[in-house]
């Protein structure tokens, strides 16, 4: 049985039985050529990436090289998104302790996810499923990292506000963890402040 489960602006997110396929979007404006070069280059990179954090954390592993092609294979978790369960859950400030870890694994091995958002995020019983790497890439600097951090607090205090100031205190605290947590959380201040700055 296929279905499409999901409609972005890069990509379509089809679930045939137990597998997902993400198909990138042809973007009309670019040149076919160079459009297909992109769509094949992202690709690859984001399958890459995937296979790299399926060895550190919870993630799904592709279920095969895309080659030439525009579209990644993975198996589908069967799972609960978080940014849909988040404040329901009576664990909800372990589970955020978990997922500083794991983002602090992800950093120590500068692997940047670029999107972390509980929307991107999937709860398999007591297991957090780390997915969408489409726009992650590979980056040793501290900047970088802090900045990852940034969007996934941004995140929760859209989506988890009743909570969020507990639920950010323990993803710092499981992501101090990391080998350059120190480093990292004393540049997000320097980053939220000028997230601040900008908004004047």
């Amino acid at each position: 049985m296929t279905k499409v489960i999901a409609q972005g602006a890069e990509a379509n997110i089809i679930k045939i039985r137990n597998k997902i396929v993400k198909d990138r979007i042809l973007k009309k404006y670019r040149l076919p050529e160079l459009d297909l070069k992109i769509r094949q280059k992202r690709t690859k990179s984001e399958n890459k990436l995937l296979v790299k954090a399926s060895k550190i954390i919870n993630c799904p592993i592709p279920l095969a090289d895309p080659g030439q092609g525009r579209m990644i294979h993975i198996p589908f978790i069967d799972g609960k998104k978080l940014s849909d369960h988040l404040d329901k859950l009576k664990n909800k400030l372990q589970v955020c302790k978990q997922i500083g870890k794991d983002i602090a694994k992800l950093h120590d091995h500068n692997i940047i996810h670029g999107d972390l958002t509980t929307s991107n995020m999937i709860l398999v019983k007591d297991k957090i499923f780390f997915i969408d790497f489409g726009l992650g890439y590979i980056s040793h600097k501290i900047e970088d990292k802090a900045v990852d951090l940034h969007l996934l607090k941004q995140a929760l205090e859209a989506k988890h506000y009743k909570h969020y100031k507990q639920l950010w205190k323990a993803v710092e605290s499981g992501y101090k963890t990391s080998n350059e947590s120190k480093k990292i959380l004393e540049r997000l201040k320097a980053v939220e402040k000028r997230g601040r700055y900008k908004k004047h």
